[in-house]
C-alpha cells in the first residue's frame, strides 16, 4: 500500500515552523472520537491538518509546534501505553512510538496537558491555533491562557496575539508534493476500477445499493478503509438531485445511473462520477446531454494549465453546455446574452470542480485579493460539469425528463497542462457502450 513517507512530515512542520514568527507557538488536537449512538463510535478519522503535520492516527492527541526551542520544536501529546485498554482497542504508540515512530522530538501524556502546556504557552508572543473549528479546545485553550494572566503578577507573560494556523496550513496543503500525488493517484485508480466494476454490473432490476455494494467491495479490496464520502447511486429521475445518498431505488430499464464515488487512501481523497445507461445502451436524448457534457467537459480540461485562473475552466463548461442546450431546444436565444443572465442554471446549476486532496472538498482559497486563483503546478482539483433535466420540469418536451448527467475526473495541474488522474475510467459513449456489452455477453 501506497503511503505519504515519515519523512514528508517532518519536512511539513518545518515548512510551517518557518513561516511562523519568532517566539511564537502552534497548537492543534486531534480529531475526537464521534459517537454514532449509544456506545457504538464511527470509524475513526484522523483530522486532516493534524494527519498532514503528524500522520500520527489515534485520538486524543494534541501537537504543539515549537520553533526554536532547544530542547526539540515538535511536541506530542497522546495516550500511553495500556494493556488492558489495548487488548479491548488495538495497540497504542505511547510516548515511546510518538518519538521513535512518528518523528516527535518530546513526547508526554495526554493527561499532563493541563499541567505541561501552560508552561509552553507562557514567555510566548503569539499562538497559532485552529480557531472556531474545534469550540471545545478553544475553551481549554483560553483556561491555558487564564492560568498564565492570573499569575502575570508573579511576572507570567502571556501572549498578546492570536493567529488562525488555517491560513498558513491551508496555503501549504493546496500545493501537492510528488508523495501525495502519487497517494492520490493509487486512490484514482482503486475508484476507477471501483466504477468499472459497477458498471459491469448494471442490470435492470437490481437496486441502487447493488451498485454501491460493488464500488465497497472493490475500494476495500484495493486497501481503502473507507470511501471519501456517502457514494451516491442515483438512477432516472434520482440523478437530477445533486447529493441524492438513499441509494435504495430500483434500477429500471431505459434509465441512466449516475454514480459519484470515491475511496480514500491515508486520508488522501478521489472524487469520480460516471453516468450510464442501466441497459448498457444510450437513448438518443440521454447520448445527446452526455455527449454536451463530455464536450464541456473537454473545454474545461483543455483550460487547466499554469498561469490560466481558476474560473476558466468553468467559463468553458458554460460555454459549452449553453450553446449545445440552445442547439437542442432546451434554452432559446442568444448564448451571450443567455449566459450573461445565467439561464443555463436551470440544467447547470454547480459549480465545474472543486480543489482536491486530504479532504474531498479541499482547502485552499478560490480568490486571492478579490481576483480568482492562478493555477500552479501540484495544485489538485475537480472538474465535473452536468447537466440535469428535472422529471417535473414542463418547459421542455417530455423525452428530455429525467435525464441527469454529470461527468467528473480529478486532475494535477503540471508545467504543461494537467493529469488527469481518473483516466481508466471508460468516458466516452462508445467505450462505455462496449464494456457493458462485453459484460453482458455470454461465456464461451
Amino acid at each position: 500500500m501506497i503511503h505519504i513517507p515519515k519523512s514528508e512530515y517532518g519536512r511539513r512542520r518545518k515548512a510551517l515552523m518557518a513561516q511562523m514568527v519568532p517566539n511564537s507557538i502552534a497548537i492543534l488536537p486531534a480529531a475526537a472520537v464521534a459517537i454514532r449512538n449509544r456506545d457504538v463510535e464511527h470509524v475513526y478519522r484522523q483530522d486532516s491538518d493534524f494527519q498532514y503535520l503528524s500522520g500520527f492516527p489515534e485520538p486524543q492527541a494534541v501537537i504543539v509546534l515549537m520553533p526554536g526551542r532547544e530542547h526539540g520544536e515538535y511536541i506530542l501529546f497522546c495516550r500511553e501505553r495500556n494493556a488492558e485498554r489495548e487488548l479491548w482497542d488495538g495497540l497504542r504508540a505511547g510516548q515511546e512510538g510518538a518519538i521513535s515512530e512518528y518523528g516527535a522530538d518530546d513526547a508526554f501524556p495526554i493527561t499532563d496537558l493541563d499541567d505541561i502546556l501552560p508552561g509552553l504557552i507562557e514567555g510566548r508572543d503569539r499562538v497559532y491555533s485552529a480557531m472556531g473549528s474545534n469550540p471545545e479546545f478553544d475553551r481549554h485553550l483560553m483556561d491555558w491562557i487564564n492560568v498564565i494572566r492570573s499569575k502575570a503578577h508573579l511576572g507570567a507573560q502571556p501572549p498578546n496575539e492570536f493567529v488562525a494556523l488555517d491560513h498558513l496550513l491551508h496555503d501549504m496543503r493546496l500545493y501537492k508534493s510528488a508523495a501525495e500525488v502519487k497517494v492520490m493517484r493509487e486512490a484514482a485508480r482503486i475508484s476507477a476500477q471501483a466504477h468499472i466494476r459497477a458498471m459491469q454490473a448494471s442490470r435492470a432490476g437490481l437496486y441502487e445499493f447493488s451498485l454501491e455494494a460493488e464500488l465497497d467491495y472493490e475500494f476495500r479490496k484495493g486497501g481503502a478503509k473507507m470511501p471519501a464520502y456517502g457514494s451516491i447511486v442515483a438512477a432516472g429521475r434520482n440523478s437530477c438531485i445533486l447529493h441524492y445518498q438513499q441509494n435504495d431505488a430500483v434500477l429500471k430499464d431505459g434509465d441512466l445511473v449516475l454514480i459519484d464515488a470515491g475511496c480514500e487512501i491515508d486520508c488522501y481523497a478521489s472524487d469520480i462520477t460516471r453516468t450510464w445507461p442501466v441497459n448498457g445502451k444510450f437513448s438518443a436524448e440521454q447520448k445527446a446531454i452526455y455527449e454536451l457534457v463530455l464536450a464541456s467537459q473537454e473545454a474545461a480540461l483543455a483550460e487547466i494549465a499554469p498561469n490560466n485562473h481558476w474560473n476558466q475552466a468553468h467559463e468553458a463548461t458554460v460555454q459549452v453546455i449553453t450553446a449545445g442546450l440552445v442547439k437542442l431546444g432546451l434554452l432559446q436565444g442568444d448564448v451571450d446574452e443567455l449566459i450573461a443572465s445565467e439561464a443555463y442554471k436551470a440544467f447547470y446549476m454547480h459549480r465545474a470542480g472543486h480543489w482536491l486532496g486530504m479532504d474531498v472538498h479541499d482547502v485552499g482559497e478560490y480568490k486571492v485579493g478579490g481576483e480568482w486563483r492562478v493555477l500552479e503546478v501540484g495544485m489538485a482539483l475537480t472538474v465535473e460539469p452536468g447537466i440535469y433535466i428535472a422529471a417535473n420540469n414542463q418547459t421542455v418536451a417530455k423525452k428530455w425528463r429525467g435525464i441527469g448527467v454529470r461527468i467528473e475526473d480529478d486532475v494535477v495541474v503540471t508545467k504543461t497542462g494537467c493529469e488527469i488522474l481518473t483516466h481508466g475510467v471508460p468516458k466516452t459513449v462508445a467505450e462505455i457502450e462496449a464494456l457493458m456489452a462485453a459484460a453482458r455477453a455470454p461465456a464461451a
